[in-house]
């Protein structure tokens, strides 16, 4: 049997490094969407007591750069989490904004050692951002935090297990 979506939610066990940090991501575009993304994620990590920073960028396109940017200064969090929300609007740039973002946190997760965590909204209209706010389908801001929380518990015991 599968486990349930409410699993996500589950920290019970899970160890991480005593030091985890995690940088969010985030962007400008949307504020008042992403203002709450933002708030979600952090309230969870503040509850698990994971410290985090939080970068500002534009726009969705901006996201992989910053991530990029961070690492290659020196930043160095057990994860980074990736805010946005991105609305279908009249033009295609919708979909060539999606599929920039996507391809871009792609490749960091397979590039990078550490997990980049889309929490990035790509929705057809402002109804389905509530329902992704805290609706009927969850608050992916938090979500991205649990996920962000798991991958940092798996890289970390799988490095213990190499050691």
């Amino acid at each position: 049997m599968g486990k349930s979506t409410s699993d996500i939610f589950q920290t019970e066990g899970i160890l991480l490094p005593e030091d985890a940090f995690v940088v969010m991501v985030r962007t400008e575009w949307n504020e008042e969407y992403v203002d709450r993304l933002e708030k979600g994620s952090a309230a969870v990590l503040e509850k698990e007591n994971i410290r985090y920073r939080v970068l500002r960028v534009p726009g969705a396109v901006e996201i992989g750069f910053a991530v990029r940017h961070a690492w290659e200064s020196g930043i160095r969090p057990h994860a980074f989490i990736a805010l946005g929300c991105v609305i279908r609007g009249g033009t295609q740039h919708f979909e060539y904004v999606c599929k920039s973002v996507t391809d871009a946190i792609t490749h960091l997760n397979m590039t990078l050692p550490v997990p980049v965590i889309f929490g990035v909204l790509t929705v057809e209209n402002i109804r389905q951002v509530q329902e992704r706010l805290g609706g009927t389908q969850g608050h992916k801001g938090e979500e991205a935090a649990y996920s962000a929380i798991k991958m940092i518990s798996l890289a970390h015991s799988l490095k213990n297990q190499a050691d």
